[in-house]
């Protein structure tokens, strides 16, 4: 029975990205995220006190993030062993609906075209991307609201696609959800400030750990994919568009697929280590590249200027808004790559069973 579990994990991965794809979390659902929330920030209330010195907060928050992950993973295995005892097709479409919680694709690109939506109105664009970002939004210009939108998208096309989806391919929708546990954590109490230095910083350090690898593999998997997209547009340029000019209002679709994968490999490999996260940059560096912009620069976090790296390189000084959307089409091209590679070696294993 185990084994025959472990073997539905590629599916409900395809399943779940499909299902991710077409619905995403919509609000009137209940979302596990929003309960690993409420637990989180009950424990931050109960053990988060300034009093403490800094190795009691340290253990303090070693305790909050083994019992966070912990009370997930009870809890989910729970719940599918008893959807699995009473019948495996149960269990199965169970599989499909906890893991496709764990991604977040599908309202990653809402928000980011939301704030491209409302680019003719700062103040709209500013609060929109204050959804999605943790920085300070208050006086972020244009250019500081694309770049902005950018970078979540290249961070989270790791944390909120790549990553649960490497979970789930590994250790199944348990494994993914105890990743979006951590995950979780770290978004809300992983801050270098006074309140969260010492009690945020196990959560940090263990999303930095289970994020090595899939920040890595999502690096690889954005270049190459803006060579694939790259090899599409040249076709496309080749045999079927004559006029080429790029309305900033109206972009062809099939000119936004023009990136620059020789240049998405060089930032990468030049500017991948470029942050205080040791997985942030992998993303960011090659879709800056891929993109030809650049990332990075000075932001604003609780009231403090941090003064954050530039990565990657302009070919233009002014970044458009249509960047944004760019991103959006390389982030869900990359995942859409990842699942494809699983759906292949998913069918060639079934066809060597037999």
């Amino acid at each position: 029975m185990t084994l025959d579990i472990i073997k539905t994990f590629p599916w409900v991965l395809i399943a779940s990205f499909i299902l991710d794809a077409i619905i995403g979390d919509p609000e009137w659902l209940p979302h596990p995220v929003r309960f690993q929330g409420k637990i989180i920030s009950f424990f931050d209330k109960k053990l988060n006190n300034k009093s403490n010195n800094n190795g009691t907060l340290i253990f303090r928050g070693t305790a909050t993030m083994l019992a966070v992950a912990g009370i997930t993973g009870v809890i989910s295995s729970a719940l599918l062993f008893l959807l699995f005892k009473i019948h495996f097709l149960f269990g199965f479409f169970g599989e499909i609906i906890m893991s496709t919680y764990c991604l977040a694709g599908h309202d990653l690109i809402r928000h980011a075209i939301n704030v491209y939506n409302h680019r003719y109105d700062l103040n709209e664009s500013r609060l929109s991307v204050g959804k999605i970002v943790g920085r300070d939004i208050s006086n972020l210009n244009e250019q500081g609201v694309i770049k902005a939108t950018i970078e979540s998208v290249a961070e989270n096309s790791s944390d909120g696609v790549i990553a649960p989806a490497f979970y789930i391919l590994l250790l199944g929708p348990v494994g993914g959800m105890v990743y979006k546990a951590i995950n979780t954590m770290d978004s809300m109490i992983g801050y270098h400030n006074e309140k969260y230095e010492y009690y945020g910083k196990p959560a940090a350090k263990a999303d930095d750990i289970l994020n090595f690898i899939p920040s890595r593999l999502c690096a690889i998997l954005i270049i190459i994919t803006s060579f694939i997209l790259k090899m599409f547009w040249e076709k496309i340029k080749r045999f079927s568009i004559k006029d080429f000019r790029a309305d900033t209002k109206d972009v062809s679709f099939f000119i936004m697929l023009d990136f620059d994968y020789i240049q998405a490999f060089r930032i990468w490999k030049r500017d991948r280590y470029k942050h205080a996260s040791p997985n942030s940059a992998q993303t960011e560096s090659a879709m800056a590249g891929a993109l030809g912009i650049r990332l990075g620069g000075p932001a604003v976090y609780f009231g403090k200027t941090v003064d954050k790296p530039y990565i990657g390189d302009a070919k233009h000084e002014i970044i458009d808004w249509i960047e944004i959307r760019r991103a959006c089409i390389l982030m869900y091209a990359s995942a859409l790559l990842m699942i494809c590679v699983v759906c292949v070696f998913s069918i060639l294993s079934l066809a060597l069973v037999r």
